[in-house]
């Protein structure tokens, strides 16, 4: 049954304030050099999922906004780290391999009258994956070079910048004053990149510039500002630790924020770029370097807070999970643990947690499962109200959820089925007769379809099919790791999504 609903989420973030500054501060910052300025963007361009559960009304694709108002001024850069196409590396928020997601930024950019120029493979040393996929770029048009790990790095600046260094790498042809270097992912060699064509710049006599667009951390927020924390929940597998500035404090005795990782790496950037322009550099910290005007977003404080306290919450059940299927170490969950403890966050802070366990205790409780696991499920929808579902021989837990919460919203009775017993016992027969499974539950993904051919005779089906939309960015909590069914149809649902480290199955294989 349904629970009493909570007041509707509220928004904190303010686009166009934020889209408004931000730009004017790029333009500024263009305006200092002379000719063209590598802009590094840290995070995601598109699709910035984290900045939106953070900061409730974030557009995900703002910033893809802001570079199509200068899509005349631009290039677009894309890097990828040939290590990370060997390893098949993972985009969570798609489930996509960072060699795929970056096929998807090339067909994205597209869409948004944006042509990407050039495709960078960097530390690049002829792994075979890494050379299939640049033959697959360049047998479709595509500009493709490739950089090597720059010798000498870091610690002999004067081999570092010179032909034998930055100068090794081949050298990107653009043509417009702000070139944005992009990647799918952290460690992607874009300063790397930037710092290679702007040596190849000087030695032509072009007066470049860096800089580095940011969202996280924002350096005028505080230290301990859950936003900021959020941050290095996002990040705990790099080990990101959100510090004070101190090279910025010291020289302009200002307070701000950076993380660890710029602020090691400053004082040697700074060597870099001044051996490179034979000047002195502008830039005095990290935060200096940085153009991010997230904070003039921000436009009611506690709810942020909140959304960002909620934010370290579901990154540390991910990271349970993960240490759960073998993906990162113990200290990488021991520092998730000790995030949480920072903001005093419990896991029953998440709504749909409890609600979720005790779905699962009445499954067992009814005797229905599969191979005696018993698992549950429970939404939080926009309205605050939480569904719960359980799973049973005929379907997963999310399946049972989805079904109750769109009849929910379509106002429909509990006795209604919406899907027909013919078509759930074919799916079954073709599941385990045909395709020789073992497990006939219909997952989320195989739900949605039977969902679909149903509404084709089925009124009520049809309604709760329109009512699936209405399910997009709700909390979602299940009391098991989702099978590879179930997260697909949660993630094309574009769910908030966590669960216990548990695994849904007794069998071994359908745990990868």
């Amino acid at each position: 049954m349904p629970q009493k609903p909570n007041p509707s989420k509220k928004i904190g973030f303010d686009n166009e304030a934020y889209l408004k500054e931000q730009t004017i501060a790029i333009l500024e910052r263009v305006d200092r050099f002379q000719d063209k300025l590598y802009l590094e963007f840290g995070g995601k361009i598109m699709f910035d999922y984290h900045a939106e559960r953070v900061l409730p009304g974030f557009d995900p694709n703002v910033k893809m906004r802001l570079l199509q108002k200068l899509k005349d001024k631009i290039d677009i850069i894309l890097c990828i780290y040939a290590g990370d196409i060997e390893r098949k590396k993972i985009r969570a928020d798609f489930g996509i391999t960072y060699d795929s997601d970056a096929l998807k930024a090339i067909d994205d950019f597209k869409e948004w009258g944006i042509d990407v120029s050039a495709v960078v493979i960097t530390r690049y040393e002829n792994q075979p994956a890494a050379r299939s996929f640049k033959n697959k770029l360049e047998r479709n048009g595509m500009r493709v070079y490739t950089h090597k790990f720059t010798k000498g790095y870091p610690s002999n600046v004067d081999y570092i910048v010179s032909d034998f260094g930055y100068g090794s790498n081949e050298y990107i042809e653009t043509s417009k004053p702000i070139v944005v270097v992009t990647a799918p992912g952290p460690g992607s060699g874009k300063l790397a990149t930037c710092l290679s064509n702007l040596y190849h710049d000087y030695k032509r006599g072009i007066k470049a510039g860096y800089a580095k667009f940011e969202t996280f951390p924002i350096w005028n927020l505080a230290l301990s500002h859950k936003v900021n924390i959020a941050y290095e929940a996002a990040t705990v597998d790099l080990k990101d630790l959100v510090q004070i500035d101190h090279h910025h404090l010291e020289a302009y005795n200002v307070k701000s924020v950076n993380y660890n990782r710029d602020n090691e790496a400053f004082p040697l950037l700074k060597k870099i770029i001044e051996k490179i322009t034979g000047e002195d550099s502008m830039y005095k910290s990290p935060t200096d370097m940085g153009v991010n005007r997230a904070s003039a977003g921000i436009m009611d404080d506690e709810v942020i807070q909140e959304a960002s306290h909620q934010e370290i919450i579901r990154r540390y059940y991910r990271c349970a999970v993960e240490y759960a299927i073998g993906l990162v170490d113990r200290d990488t969950l021991d520092r998730a643990e000790m995030i949480m403890e920072m903001v005093n966050a419990r896991v029953d802070d998440r709504k749909v947690v409890e609600p979720a366990i005790q779905a699962a205790k009445e499954a067992e409780k009814q005797g229905k499962g599969n191979e005696g696991i018993f698992s549950g499920a429970a939404i939080e929808l926009k309205d605050g109200t939480i569904i719960t579902g359980k799973n049973s021989p005929l379907m997963h837990a999310a399946s049972s959820l989805i079904l109750n919460a769109t009849k929910h919203l379509a106002e429909l009775p509990d006795s209604i089925d919406l899907l027909p017993k013919s078509i759930i016992d074919s799916i079954a027969f073709l599941k385990k007769e045909i395709l020789k499974g073992k497990m006939v539950s219909l997952d989320l993904e195989e739900t949605m379809i039977a969902l679909g051919i149903s509404a084709i005779s089925n009124p009520a089906a049809q309604m709760a099919v329109q009512k699936l939309k209405e399910l997009r960015n709700c909390e979602v909590h299940l009391t098991h790791i989702p099978t590879p069914g179930d997260e697909a149809g949660l993630r094309k649902l574009r769910m908030n999504l966590t669960c216990d480290p548990a695994f849904s199955t007794k069998s071994l294989f359908l745990r990868e």
